[in-house]
């Protein structure tokens, strides 16, 4: 197991991706936020959460995604998919769309994403926010806007990002 980014690099990284939101959005007046289920809510939360500190008064719409059902793995994958909760109070009908995960791999979960995204409304543009973009792995061609850090990794080896909401402490590691 090798540590990609330790707590502190974490908090450095997620203060520098909020403030690449803030150059390209300003004020927020059309831009939404929306995190996806189940692990990249930890890191959206962390987002609006700083965003709300740096630009304190202005309303930033901020929902949650479960993408489950429009996986395209759903019926043919033996494991048991278990549905997290959609949180999105909001049209995102002409906004400015940030989806938000931890790890972009191959691209699929983004892609379903972008499908289960349509059941609220058509965005005028959707940009992607990942802390850690696994480059070499895609099957898709799906890139993100903003990376928190890139990493070439084979296969076999995992990202895990550890939350202290979920896991006790903040960590992103390899695991062979």
């Amino acid at each position: 197991m090798k540590t990609i980014l330790n707590d502190k690099q974490l908090g450095i990284t997620i203060d520098r991706l909020c403030h690449q939101l803030l150059e390209n959005h300003l004020r927020f007046e059309n831009t939404v936020l929306i995190g996806l289920q189940p692990r990249g809510i930890y890191l959206s939360d962390r987002i609006h959460q700083k965003l709300t500190q740096l630009l304190p008064g202005t309303p930033i719409p901020y929902g949650k995604l479960d993408i489950t059902f429009y996986r395209d793995d759903f019926k043919t994958n033996p494991a048991i998919h278990v549905p997290n909760e959609t949180d999105i109070d909001f049209s995102i009908e002409n906004k400015k769309v940030v989806l938000i995960d931890d790890v972009l791999y191959t691209g699929r979960t983004i892609r379903s994403a972008l499908d289960a995204m349509l059941d609220f409304g058509r965005p005028s543009s959707v940009e992607l926010l990942v802390l850690v973009d696994r480059r070499f792995s895609r099957q898709l061609p799906i890139q993100p806007d903003y990376t928190g850090r890139t990493i070439d990794a084979i296969v076999s080896q995992k990202v895990r990002v550890i939350w202290a909401e979920k896991d006790g402490k903040d960590e992103v590691v390899l695991v062979d």
